[in-house]
C-alpha cells in the first residue's frame, strides 16, 4: 500500500508539472488550470480528514466548527461530507440540499453545482449513500469525476468528514490528507476504538508521513485530557512506532448539546462558551504549522480508484 500511495503521489505530481509547463508555453496559466492545480498565486489547498474509532464522539461537530474557526481567520472553507453511511454535515446547520455527490457521479450536475453555501461564510459538499458506485465507473468517467473533484482546489481548507472506524475509503482519507485529525472522549470504550483504528494506520502504512493529530473531547479538564492523550501517544510510539501530535481538547461543555437541538454550530451558538474557545484554539494551532506538500483533493479520490 505504501508503493502504491507514492506512486499516486509521483502521478499528482508529474501531473501539476506538466499544466504548469501548459501554462507557461501559452504565455499565461488558464484560470481554469490555475484554480484546478490549487496554486494560483502560490495558493495551495490544505486537506484535513476528521476520523474517529467510533461514532457518537463529536466528530462531525468538530469537522464543522473548525471549519468556522478557519473562516473567521480569513480562510476559504469547504466541507466534504464523506459519512457514507450517516451523512449529516448538512443537519448541523439545518440544511436540506437537493444535490449532493451521488449527483455529480452519475454526471447530472457539477461540483460547483452542488456546493452549497451555508449563512456562515462556508460551503459544504453533502454526502451520498450512492457514492459507492464509484467502483464502477469506467476509465473515462473516473478521470472526467477527478477532474470535478479538483475544481474545489479553490478553497484554502477542505474538511473532510469521513464515517467511524476503519474502512478502506477511511484509511485513504487518512493517508491522503495533510493533517489526519482523530478525535476520541476520555471514555474506555473510545480510547480503545481510537487506539484501535491507530494501530491499523500503523500497520497499513508503516512510515508512511500522515501528520496524525489526536483530539479529547468532551474533557472535564485540561489534566483529563492530557492524561488521555500521553497514554495514546505513548503506547502508539512504543508499540507501533507511529508518531502522533496531541493537538488539544475541547471542553465538555452543555452548550454543545443545546447547539445541537437548535441545528446550529456550537462555534455560532455560543462563541464564548468554553467549547467555542477550545476549537479556536485547535484551529490556531494547526493554521501554525504548515503541511510540507500537497498532493491537491484529486489524490484522494485516486487511491480509492486504484485501490487494491
Amino acid at each position: 500500500m505504501e508503493d502504491q500511495a507514492e506512486k499516486l503521489r509521483e502521478i499528482m505530481r508529474q501531473k501539476k508539472l506538466n499544466m504548469a509547463a501548459s501554462g507557461m508555453a501559452g504565455g499565461h496559466a488558464d484560470s481554469k488550470t490555475a484554480a484546478a492545480d490549487g496554486h494560483a498565486g502560490g495558493k495551495r489547498t490544505r486537506i484535513i480528514t476528521v476520523t474517529s474509532g467510533k461514532g457518537g464522539v463529536g466528530k462531525t461537530n468538530l469537522s464543522v466548527n473548525m471549519a468556522l474557526a478557519f473562516a473567521r481567520l480569513g480562510k476559504k472553507v469547504v466541507v466534504m461530507d464523506a459519512d457514507l453511511g450517516l451523512a449529516n454535515v448538512n443537519v448541523m446547520f439545518n440544511m436540506i440540499p437537493k444535490y449532493n455527490l451521488y449527483h455529480v457521479i452519475k454526471k447530472q450536475k457539477t461540483i460547483r453545482e452542488i456546493l452549497a453555501e451555508t449563512e456562515y461564510g462556508i460551503s459544504i459538499v453533502a454526502g451520498a449513500s450512492g457514492f459507492s458506485q464509484i467502483a464502477n465507473m469506467g476509465e473515462q468517467e473516473r478521470h472526467e469525476f477527478i477532474n470535478e473533484l479538483d475544481t474545489l482546489s479553490f478553497a484554502d481548507i477542505i474538511i473532510i468528514d469521513t464515517s467511524a472506524g476503519v474502512s478502506s475509503n477511511v484509511l485513504d482519507f487518512i493517508a491522503a490528507a495533510d493533517d489526519a485529525v482523530i478525535i476520541t472522549t476520555p471514555e474506555p470504550t473510545a480510547i480503545t476504538d481510537a487506539y484501535g483504528i491507530i494501530k491499523i494506520i500503523a500497520m497499513e502504512y508503516d512510515t508512511i508521513n500522515i501528520g496524525l493529530k489526536l483530539v479529547v473531547n468532551r474533557a472535564r479538564s485540561a489534566a483529563e485530557a492530557k492524561n488521555v492523550a500521553d497514554r495514546m501517544i505513548n503506547i502508539a510510539g512504543h508499540f507501533l512506532n507511529l508518531k502522533i501530535d496531541y493537538l488539544g481538547f475541547i471542553y465538555d461543555d452543555l452548550a454543545v448539546a443545546n447547539a445541537v437541538r437548535q441545528q446550529k454550530p456550537f462555534v455560532i451558538f455560543e462563541p464564548k462558551c468554553k467549547a467555542s474557545v477550545s476549537i479556536q484554539h485547535l484551529v490556531e494551532r494547526i493554521n501554525k504549522n504548515k503541511p510540507i506538500e500537497s498532493d491537491g483533493i484529486g489524490a484522494i479520490f485516486r487511491k480509492l480508484f486504484t485501490r487494491t
